[in-house]
């Protein structure tokens, strides 16, 4: 079959055949949760053209996922519910299935496959994804095929891993312009009508299995029925597409201009504050810089003839417009091709660059001023007034601000006991509160604190050589009255 989708971003699971008793197509959407704009889908969709099958979605949400809690729940079904209201007039037939106790769901992906001609589904290849995807595979008789839609770059094209920014950007400059023409599809259920899903026939699986009740999945709706352990509570704002695409749009409206100039200021607020819509597959990377390509109105003609390595220049675009492309694709793409690679290594001191764990090692026994533990970390509880503001930020609206993140990681580095305690202090704290943690940028972040994708710099006390910060010289830096007033206890 002949696909718009490009070959790098298919991988198969499975080496069986498409089935051709199967009743429909079915898209297991687990990680790129949108309707437009994603290549996993849009392979679903051809696959239901090719084979005249309806297209069946399930999406679904378990119970016992690490660090469950209403903060991630709610934010997942934001979007769950704004996907169900789409399609309601039947084009598809859409299943939100939201696991209402441990073990509930177990055997739902099996019934459908059973019954599907072909499945497809998103490659996550960070998190518990890869086992799950794994355990999949053995219960899906018939074709089964992850597509990665994470970025511009397909996850899995570099054969070799990148130990700093530069030298991945310098590859992103020589590989990226064969890959800017290819994008999902805006509008994927346009065109050649899709078989009537009217005619799947799913009565049985649905009493064994109930779909969620629409009031779970009302922007805002209480989650007390659901028995999620955490206590970690919802986001002050909204997830989905919806609330996605309007800060993507007041960004580029109102932040992008001064990007340059207050990224790193906490009271001049210039920073995207979209990767909890990115972690979440609620808006589309190759949708934001579409967005800005428009905005820009460029075309790949502007871009440098040769790659550089550098963050400015290369695109032909304005200084704003190419300092966010550099967090946008270099640093978050940097992360996720890291995990195609990588797995759960990364989260451990072995993928630190070897200057990086040897001077962390040699000052593991420095005395070191102040001590705190989880608990107290946790409660924003140190002798540091701009830490305990980061920390408060992060547990009442489950982001920090992008600068004020690293001082955050450095402080923990500081003041624990030894660099793996650190680290698990950063993990923990990040993927408790963070709604957009558990994810390969959250990765880079918190390894480059000590030291990834980092160069070494003057030799102190606790770091060695790896980079030192602090709050005194934050506080000369960056405005910040307003942010300590914002987080105060």
């Amino acid at each position: 079959m002949s696909s718009r989708v490009p070959s790098l971003r298919i991988r198969s699971l499975s080496s069986a055949a498409p089935s051709g008793d199967g009743d429909f197509v079915l898209y297991w959407m687990i990680g790129q949760r949108r309707l437009r704009w994603n290549f996993a889908l849009d392979r679903a969709v051809e696959w239901a053209r090719e084979l005249d099958r309806p297209l069946v979605i399930l999406e679904a949400l378990r119970i016992d996922y690490p660090w469950a809690a209403p903060r991630h729940h709610r934010f997942v079904l934001d979007g769950m519910g704004e996907h169900r209201e789409e399609l309601r007039d039947g084009r598809v037939r859409y299943l939100a299935y939201v696991e209402p106790e441990v073990g509930a769901g177990r055997g739902l992906l099996h019934a459908l496959a059973a019954r599907a001609a072909v499945v497809v589904t998103d490659d996550m290849p960070h998190f518990f994804y890869p086992a799950m995807l794994d355990a999949a595979s053995r219960q899906v008789p018939v074709r089964f095929e992850a597509v990665d839609s994470h970025g511009l770059l397909p996850i899995r094209e570099p054969e070799r891993d990148f130990t700093v920014a530069h030298s991945f950007r310098r590859y992103l400059h020589k590989r990226l312009p064969d890959h800017l023409g290819t994008a999902p599809d805006p509008a994927p259920f346009h065109g050649n009508p899709l078989p009537d899903a009217a005619s799947v026939r799913l009565t049985d699986l649905l009493e064994r299995w109930p779909m969620a009740p629409d009031s779970w999945l009302e922007h805002g709706a209480s989650l007390d029925d659901l028995p999620l352990e955490g206590s970690v509570e919802p986001v002050p704002f909204d997830g989905g597409r919806k609330a996605g695409l309007d800060r993507m749009q007041r960004f580029l409206d109102d932040r992008l201009p001064r990007y340059v100039e207050d990224r790193n200021q906490p009271d001049r607020e210039a920073a995207s504050r979209l990767s909890p819509y990115l972690h979440w597959g609620h808006v589309s990377a190759h949708e934001l810089f579409h967005a800005l390509v428009e905005r820009e109105e460029w075309t790949p003609a502007r871009l440098a003839p040769e790659p550089t390595g550098k963050r400015e220049g290369w695109w032909g675009m304005s200084e704003p417009a190419e300092a966010f492309l550099d967090e946008l694709v270099t640093w978050r793409e940097l992360g996720w091709v890291a995990w195609a690679r990588g797995g759960p290594e990364l989260e451990t001191l072995k993928v630190l660059p070897d200057w990086a764990r040897e001077t962390l090692a040699e000052h593991a026994d420095d005395p070191r001023e102040h001590r705190y533990d989880l608990d107290t970390f946790d409660a924003a509880d140190t002798h540091d007034a701009l830490w305990n503001a980061a920390q408060r930020e992060l547990v009442r609206e489950g982001t920090i601000h992008n600068y004020l993140r690293m001082l955050w990681g450095k402080k923990i580095l500081e003041w624990t006991g030894s660099p793996q305690e650190a680290l698990d202090v950063m993990f923990e704290l990040n993927n408790r509160y963070a709604v957009d943690g558990r994810d390969p940028n959250s990765t880079s972040g918190i390894m480059w604190v000590l030291g990834r994708y980092d160069r070494a710099w003057t030799e102190r006390p606790v770091f060695g050589k790896v980079r030192y910060m602090t709050s005194e010289s934050t506080r000369r830096k960056v405005a910040l009255d307003d942010y300590l007033r914002r987080h105060a206890e």
